[in-house]
């Protein structure tokens, strides 16, 4: 039969969970740093040109008009806008979203809120 001492079986175990811990700590720092570059602003250098929207009738008294919103897709943007919306919350108010500039790399919309 062997003998083993429990302050070494301990030390066994502290390496075994400090090697663990390491492991998961590089996988959650890969996993933000992907997350990371994902999220890439989409830039043009020609804005692109909304289409012509018949405004509807309103359909109550709680919803707003959502004029001018555009949406990355790929790496250009798509028309999202020209329709009615109820705000999330009494009291909301629509924030037009904006095209701004960012030299040298171009536009790029900054949505409503």
């Amino acid at each position: 039969m062997i003998h083993v001492d429990k302050s070494d079986f301990l030390k066994v175990k502290f390496w075994k969970m400090k090697k663990a811990i390491i492991k998961v700590s590089v996988l959650i720092f890969i996993l933000c740093a992907v997350a990371i570059g994902a999220s890439a602003q989409i830039y043009v250098h020609v804005r692109p040109v909304a289409p012509v929207i018949v405004r509807s009738e309103r359909p109550s008294e709680a919803h707003i008009w959502i004029g001018d919103e555009w949406e990355p897709k790929g790496n250009a943007y798509r028309y999202s806008g020209g329709r009615w919306a109820t705000p999330p919350h009494h009291g909301y108010a629509w924030v037009p979203g904006r095209w701004d500039h960012h030299n040298p790399d171009g536009d790029y919309w900054r949505r409503g809120t």
